[in-house]
C-alpha cells in the first residue's frame, strides 16, 4: 500500500514538473519570440533542451525543497506530500488558463506548507522565510533595478551605433541569453520537482536526510519538465512578450542576461528556490522602464503582482482542501 502511494506521488509530482514546463516556458523564450529574435518552434526546442540540461547542473535547490516540512513516515506522510502537490499543479492551471505568469515555486512550497499545517506537522519555518520569503521579495528588486541599470549602459554604450545593425546584433545575442536563461529554469525549477519527489523518498524510508539525490530521481524530472516546456506556453507567453512592454532585441537581451544571473546566483550562493517567473517579469520591466515608465503597462502588472500574492495562500488552501478530503480515506 506504502509502495503504491509512492509511486503515485512521484507521478503526480512529475505532472506538477510537466505543467510547470508549459506554464514557465515562456520565462526562458517570451523575450526573444516577441523580438523575432527566434521562431516559436526554435524557441521552444532551445528551451526543452537547456531545461533538460540545466536539470542536472545542481542539488542545493532541491535538498532546500525536501528541507520546508517534516511529514514524517508512512503512508499519512506521502498523503501530505501529495496534497501540497494536488494545491501547486490547481494553482497553476487556474493562472494558466488566464494567463497570468505566477510562480510555479511558490505554488510548490506554498502547497506543501498549506498541506503540512493542515495535517498538524513540522513546518521548518526558518528555511521558509530565508530561502522563499525573502528571495521572494528580494530577487523580483533586485532583477528590476538590475535590468534597468543593464538597460542604461546598453543604450550609452550603443549610443552611436547604427539602430538596424545593433538590432541584427543583439537578435544574435539573444539567442545565448535566452539558452542561458532557459537553463537557469532547468536549474531551478526541475530541482523543486526532485525535492518534493525526495521528500516522498525520505518518508518512505527509501533514503536517508543527507544522501545525494537518485539518477533516475534527476533524469525524470529533467524529462518532464523539457516535455512541458516543448508543449509550450502561448498563453504566457503573449503577456511576457508583449502586454507588459513592447520589446525590442537590446532590451530582450538584457532582461534575459540580467534573469538567468539572478538565477544562477540564487541557486548556486544561496540554494534558495526562487521564482523564474518573478524574476524574468521583473528584469522586463526594468528594461522596458527605461523607455520611460508610461511605456510599462502598470495595468498588466498589477494584475501579475496580484497573482503573485495570492500564490502562496491560495495554493496553500487548495492543498488543505485535499489533504482533509483525503485524510477522510486514511485508516
Amino acid at each position: 500500500m506504502e509502495l503504491a502511494i509512492i509511486i503515485a506521488v512521484v507521478v503526480v509530482a512529475l505532472v506538477f514538473d510537466y505543467t510547470n514546463g508549459f506554464h514557465d516556458a515562456a520565462n526562458a523564450i517570451a523575450t526573444s519570440v516577441s523580438t523575432r529574435a527566434l521562431t516559436p518552434r526554435v524557441a521552444l526546442m532551445m528551451a526543452a533542451v537547456m531545461n533538460f540540461v540545466g536539470a542536472f547542473l545542481g542539488q542545493k535547490v532541491a535538498h532546500t525543497v525536501s528541507d520546508v516540512i517534516d511529514p514524517g513516515e508512512g503512508s499519512h506522510a506521502l498523503t501530505i506530500v501529495m496534497a501540497g502537490l494536488l494545491g501547486a499543479i490547481a494553482w497553476n492551471l487556474v493562472t494558466w488558463y488566464f494567463g497570468l505568469p505566477s510562480s510555479s515555486s511558490h505554488a510548490l512550497i506554498g502547497g506543501l506548507v498549506g498541506a503540512a499545517l493542515a495535517a498538524g506537522t513540522f513546518v521548518r519555518w526558518s528555511t521558509v522565510i530565508e530561502k522563499v520569503v525573502i528571495p521572494m521579495i528580494l530577487s523580483p528588486l533586485v532583477a528590476f533595478t538590475l535590468g534597468f541599470i543593464v538597460m542604461l549602459g546598453i543604450m550609452w554604450a550603443a549610443r552611436r551605433a547604427n539602430p538596424s545593425k545593433a538590432n541584427r546584433g543583439f537578435k544574435i545575442a539573444q539567442t545565448v541569453s535566452a539558452a542561458a536563461m532557459a537553463l537557469g529554469h532547468g536549474l531551478q525549477d526541475a530541482q523543486k520537482t526532485m525535492g518534493v519527489i525526495f521528500l516522498a523518498l525520505l518518508a518512505g524510508g527509501y533514503v536517508s536526510d543527507g544522501d545525494s539525490l537518485p539518477l533516475w530521481v534527476i533524469f525524470a524530472a529533467a524529462s518532464a519538465i523539457s516535455l512541458g516546456t516543448w508543449s509550450g506556453g502561448w498563453r504566457i507567453m503573449r503577456t511576457l512578450g508583449r502586454r507588459i512592454i513592447h520589446l525590442d532585441p537590446p532590451r530582450g537581451f538584457a532582461a534575459e542576461s540580467v534573469a538567468a544571473t539572478v538565477l544562477y546566483t540564487t541557486a548556486y550562493v544561496w540554494q534558495a528556490p526562487i521564482s523564474t517567473t518573478h524574476t524574468i517579469t521583473s528584469a522586463v520591466m526594468g528594461v522596458g522602464a527605461t523607455k520611460r515608465l508610461s511605456a510599462v503597462r502598470w495595468g498588466v502588472a498589477k494584475s501579475i503582482l496580484a497573482a503573485w500574492v495570492l500564490t502562496f495562500p491560495a495554493a496553500g488552501l487548495v492543498a488543505a482542501l485535499c489533504y482533509w478530503v483525503a485524510h477522510l480515506f486514511l485508516p
